[in-house]
């Protein structure tokens, strides 16, 4: 009985590394590329549609179980790659407010130093809604909430436009946020 248990915990230990290990795997940003080439766009729009649980609850009411839950798999495969997009922008901004917080720059330091903070906890929380979207696929009837995660990306791009401001006051930042 003992050594069941034991296994079952070292099962489950592994499936969470083998799971956390791909999840932040797909949120990294590439080493060769500059930062500015590593930001893609995101159609936050787009993304509130696809999350949106009223089309689920349409679909549900007007589609065969089976097609449900055919149609379930797709959309929730492409909300992992947008949630994907957002990890990777949110990586990549996280490094340009070290950056700016690693020149010495006092003027920009507060407002690197608050694009650091909410870059890492989007990317926390782009990678425990990428979690969450894997499970899903298996059971497609669940609901899922990404509110947290598009507002998240919001404020990013927010302290990002700030921190851009700051830095170059002469340019014009602009970083899609829908």
């Amino acid at each position: 009985m003992t050594l069941a248990v034991v296994l079952v915990v070292i099962a489950v230990l592994s499936l969470v590394f083998v799971v956390r290990f791909a999840v932040l795997r797909t949120l990294q940003t590439s080493r060769d590329a500059s930062l500015a080439t590593q930001i893609e766009p995101l159609d936050v729009k787009a993304f509130r549609v696809l999350t949106d649980p009223g089309e689920d609850a349409y679909l549900r009411r007007h589609l065969p179980a089976s097609e449900f839950r055919k149609v379930r798999r797709v959309r929730l495969q492409a909300m992992a790659a947008y949630v994907r997009v957002a990890g990777r922008n949110a990586a990549a901004l996280a490094l340009v407010g070290q950056r700016v917080l690693a020149s010495g720059d006092a003027a920009s330091a507060e407002a690197a130093l608050q694009l650091v903070n909410q870059a890492l906890l989007l990317r926390r929380n782009a990678a425990v809604v990428l979690v969450r979207i894997y499970l899903d696929l298996a059971w497609p009837y669940s609901l899922l909430a990404v509110d947290r995660l598009l507002d998240g990306y919001r404020e990013l791009g927010s302290a990002a436009m700030l921190l851009g401001r700051l830095q170059n006051p002469a340019a014009s930042v602009r970083i899609s946020i829908q």
